[in-house]
C-alpha cells in the first residue's frame, strides 16, 4: 500500500463514528481475585469448547446432570463480538450506562459523508445487551461492516448502574424510553449528523423501541426502520396473569455461573450453548448475604419487576403501527397476532417474518437468521431508490 493511500485510509477511519472512550475498548485484562468482573466479558476470547449434546432439564435441587464437570458451559468473552465496550454516564437520568458498540464501515468507493446506519438494540426484561452479542457480528457480516450495532444495559439490568444516591428500581416504560432517548442523545448530540437509526427490541425492547421513534424524529434524528423481536400485544398481556407461577420454576441463584449457563441451555431457555456462554454471565452478581446455596443470583429478579408488566405491553400494536419508519415483526414460531396486527397485516403495513425451531431468544437462539432477517430489512428499507414506497410507509 503506497504512502498516499495509507494516509487517505487513516483519514476515513478518523472520522468513524466511535464512541466516546469514557471506558477502554476490549482488553486481554482479567483481574483474577474478581470473579463477577471477569465474566464481565472484557477479556480474552478464549477457545471454544464444543457444548456438547442437549440433554433433559435438571430437577430441582440437583446441582448438574454432568456432575462436576461444567467446563462446557464455561463462559466466553464478548471480546471480538463488538469493537468497544464503554461506560456512559447519564447524570440527568441518575445512571451509569455500560453499552457495547460496533460503528459502520464506510465501503471503499463512498465518501465519508454519505449516510451510515447503526442498529440500537434494546433487549429485553431480564437480560441484557450481550444477548445482541452474537447477532451483532452476523450483522456485521451480512452487511459488510456497512450496517453498526449498538447494544447496551438498560437500568437494572446487566452492567449499567445507579449514580451514588440514586435509584435504578423504577422499569416504567416512560422512564426506560427516557433513558434510550438520553443515551442516545449523549452518543449522537447532533441529529443532522447523526446515523441514521434502525431500532431493535426484543419484548419489553420491542415496546421501548416503539415508543422512542416517534420522540426520536421529533427530535430531529432519521429513524429508517423499527423493528420488534418476538412480542404480540395481545399474547404478552394475555400471559401475564400465568407469570408469576411461571417464574416459580425459575431457580434463586446458582452455585457458579458455569452453572446458570447450564440451566438455560438444558431448560431449553437459550438453545443456542455458544451465545449462552457469552450472555448469561453478565445477567447474574454475587449474593449479597453469601448465601452458600446460591452465590450467585439474578442481576434482574423478574418477579420484580411485575408492577411494570402492563406499561411494557399496553398500547404496543397502536404504537408500533404509528411509527413512521418501515416497521418489521419478527416471531419465534407462528404467533397469534392481536386484532389491531392482523388488521394492520393485511393492510401491508409491516413486514413479518417467522423464524422457526427458535424460542422467545430468536436473536440468541439463531443470531444468523435474524441477522440476515434485519440487514435484509435495512437494505430494502433504509438504501431504497428514491421514489420508490417503503415498507411500512403511511
Amino acid at each position: 500500500m503506497s504512502g498516499l493511500q495509507k494516509s487517505a485510509m487513516q483519514a476515513r477511519i478518523a472520522k468513524l463514528p466511535y464512541l466516546p472512550t469514557v471506558a477502554p475498548p476490549y482488553d486481554d485484562e482479567q483481574d483474577v481475585e474478581e470473579r463477577e468482573e471477569a465474566m464481565s466479558t472484557i477479556a480474552s476470547l478464549p477457545k471454544m469448547l464444543p457444548p456438547g449434546p442437549r440433554s433433559v432439564a435438571p430437577k430441582r435441587g440437583l446441582r448438574s446432570v454432568h456432575g462436576p464437570d461444567l467446563s462446557q458451559f464455561s463462559p466466553i468473552s464478548a471480546s471480538g463480538y463488538f469493537v468497544q465496550a464503554v461506560n456512559i454516564k447519564l447524570e440527568a437520568r441518575g445512571i451509569d450506562i455500560r453499552a457495547y458498540y460496533s460503528p459502520p464501515i464506510v465501503p471503499a468507493g463512498k465518501t465519508i459523508d454519505e449516510p451510515t446506519t447503526v442498529m440500537v438494540c434494546h433487549h429485553g426484561a431480564g437480560y441484557s445487551g450481550l444477548s445482541f452479542a452474537c447477532f451483532a457480528k452476523e450483522v456485521v457480516k451480512f452487511s459488510g461492516g456497512e450496517c453498526g450495532v449498538l447494544a447496551f444495559d438498560a437500568r437494572r439490568h446487566g452492567k449499567t448502574m445507579p449514580l451514588e444516591g440514586q435509584s435504578d428500581e423504577d422499569l416504567d416504560i416512560d422512564t426506560l424510553t427516557r433513558d434510550f432517548i438520553a443515551l442516545l442523545s449523549s452518543l449522537f448530540p447532533n441529529p443532522q449528523e447523526a446515523s441514521t437509526f434502525l431500532l431493535v427490541g426484543h419484548s419489553m425492547g420491542g415496546a421501548v423501541c416503539v415508543k422512542a421513534c416517534p420522540i426520536l424524529q421529533e427530535s430531529g434524528y432519521k429513524v429508517g426502520g423499527t423493528a420488534v423481536l418476538d412480542v404480540v400485544e395481545g399474547s404478552a398481556l394475555e400471559a401475564l396473569p400465568i407469570m408469576t407461577s411461571l417464574l416459580d420454576s425459575r431457580p434463586a441463584g446458582f452455585s457458579s455461573v458455569e452453572e446458570a449457563i447450564q440451566w438455560h441451555i438444558t431448560s431449553h431457555t437459550i438453545r443456542n450453548a455458544f451465545s449462552a456462554r457469552i450472555s448469561i454471565p453478565a445477567i447474574f452478581v454475587k449474593s449479597e448475604d453469601g448465601e452458600s446455596d446460591h452465590p450467585w443470583v439474578w442481576r434482574t429478579p423478574l418477579r420484580s419487576t411485575a408492577p411494570y408488566w402492563t406499561s411494557w405491553f399496553k398500547s404496543l400494536s397502536s404504537r408500533f403501527l404509528a411509527c413512521r419508519s418501515a416497521r418489521l415483526l419478527v416471531l419465534a414460531g407462528t404467533d397469534r397476532l392481536d386484532k389491531e396486527l392482523m388488521i394492520g397485516q393485511m393492510q401491508g403495513k409491516f413486514q413479518m417474518e417467522v423464524i422457526p425451531d427458535v424460542g422467545h431468544m430468536l436473536h440468541e437462539d439463531d443470531p444468523s437468521r435474524t441477522a440476515e432477517i434485519l440487514v435484509d430489512f435495512w437494505r430494502r428499507n433504509e438504501r431504497v431508490v428514491i421514489g420508490v414506497k417503503k415498507v411500512g410507509d403511511l
